[in-house]
Order: structure tokens, then sequence, then C-alpha cells
């Protein structure tokens, strides 16, 4: 009876790791089987680079290059903006932060992961288009909007990283530093965050991810203009921005283009979660 059970429940956890397994196969089967013949009709290159994305002309024209640039833009200003904000947040938890503080700040930061997208796209249309547009100028749906947006939400993910990355590191590191003189501040950032450094910059990687991946918010903030990126202050359009607002009228080659501008993005992520591998097999 006892081998029965285990056998049951080997068989369970099998099951349950190829229902995985087969949904991404599902997924990459699906994206590659229509994405690829659009790309090849339309040509690699002028799919990849061409710069006019006009589907409603005629003749039709598919080119990805400014969704590409649009991603990669928004993608680098949120870094540029959450990714020091995160560490420095990480390293006051794990190394300064009063334990009476810790305890609410910690779930807020929990808190600030569980926030619907669209909760902040709302927020961005409400708060940070105004504020761009009333500071910076412009119409305040812009590169500078959805990265400032961007940056925040990928927060959560580079802080609870980092602080664990941080936590792991041994005490031994923080302590010699001090036997040596070194003040506090410097035995953390020259002894403490170099030993965490593959963790911290995996948090970063994650962070990438989700700001690339990011949809409903983008498109509430970043203007979804199809052509190239002319300024901090002009609106743009991502990858996943560009599927979702057209795949509700797309038909033919133009849902085909689609798809394909989903296999590209899927490659992003790819690339993402393969470095992300890299680096967690490394050792602290």
């Amino acid at each position: 009876m006892k081998n029965f059970k285990e056998v049951l429940m080997k068989n369970v956890f099998l099951i349950a790791a190829l229902a995985s397994i087969i949904a991404v196969a599902l997924i990459c089967i699906f994206l590659f089987a229509n994405g690829i013949p659009a790309m090849s009709k339309i040509g690699v290159f002028q799919f990849l680079l061409g710069k006019d994305w006009s589907p409603g002309n005629e003749p039709a024209a598919y080119g990805i290059f400014p969704m590409i640039l649009g991603s990669i833009y928004v993608t680098i200003g949120a870094l540029i903006i959450g990714a020091p904000i995160g560490v420095l947040t990480a390293v006051f938890m794990a190394k300064f932060c009063p334990k009476k503080i810790h305890k609410i700040l910690k779930p807020a930061v929990g808190l600030l992961a569980g926030i619907p997208s669209v909760v902040y796209g709302f927020f961005g249309l409400v708060v940070i288009v105004p504020f761009v547009r009333n500071v910076f100028g412009g119409n305040g749906s812009s590169i500078l909007t959805a990265s400032i947006l961007l940056g925040i939400m990928i927060l959560p993910t580079i802080i609870e990283v980092s602080e664990s990355a941080i936590r792991a590191v041994p005490d031994s590191y923080y302590e010699g530093a001090l036997s040596l003189g070194a003040s506090r501040e410097r035995s953390i950032f020259f002894a403490t965050l170099p030993a965490a450094k593959s963790g911290i910059i995996a948090s970063i990687v994650l962070g990438i991810g989700r700001a690339i991946g990011e949809t409903m918010a983008v498109i509430m903030v970043a203007g979804n203009q199809a052509r190239m990126p002319a300024g901090l202050l002009k609106g743009i359009r991502t990858l996943t921005a560009n599927i979702v607002i057209e795949m509700g009228y797309a038909a033919d080659l133009h849902r085909g283009a689609l798809i394909a501008t989903a296999v590209v993005l899927f490659a992003f992520i790819l690339i993402i979660n393969f470095i992300f591998s890299m680096l967690t097999r490394r050792k602290i």
C-alpha cells in the first residue's frame, strides 16, 4: 500500500511538471507556426528593420523597428529610474532598517508587487502624465512618462530579490571589513554588496523582463504612436502595445505580422531568462 501511494504521488508530480512543459511547448508551437510564415512573407529584414508600420495602407508596410526601439527605450528608462532606488532600498531594508519599520516596509513592497497593471496605468494617467506635461512640456504621454511608471513597477522585483541576495552574504564579510577599520557604510558598499552582486544583477535582469513585457500600463501613458522615437517627450509604441491595440481587428497577413511581433518579444524574454539562469547559477 505504501509503495502504491509513493508511485501514485510520483506520477502526480510528473503530470504536474509535464503540464507546465506542455503549456510552454504549445505556446512556442503556436507562435512560431503562425509568426514565422508571416515574417518570411514580409521579409525578415524588412520586418525587423523596417521603419514604417501601416497595415491599413496599400501596399501595407509591416516594419516593427520603431516598436523594438520603443520597448528598448522605455526599458532602459525604467532601469535608470528603478534600479538605483530598488537596490538602495534593499540595502536599507537588509542593513539599516529598524525591525519595527521593516515590519511595515516589507508588506508594503509586497503590496506594490500585487497592484494590477491597469491600476498603475490609471495612476500614471492621472498623476504622472500631468506632472510630465506641466514640468517638462509636451502632451505628457511620452517615453519619459512610460519610463517613470515602469521604474515604479519594477521596484518590488528588484527590492525583494536584492534584499534576499544581500542577506545571504555571510556576516564575516561585513565584520571583517569593520575589523579592518572600515565604517559601517564602507563595509556594506565595498564588502557586502560586491559579494551579493550576482543576486543584485539577477534582480535587475528580472526587472528588465517585467518592464519589457508590460502592456496595459504602457498603453495608457506612452502615446501609442507607431513611428520612430523622436525624443524623450514624444510618444512611442512598444511591441506589447502593438499586439494588444491591433489584434482585435487584424486579419490575414496583418494578424500574422502581430503574431510575428510576439515571436520577437518571446525571443527577448528567452534571452533575458537565459541571462538570469546564468547569473543565478553563480554562487554568492
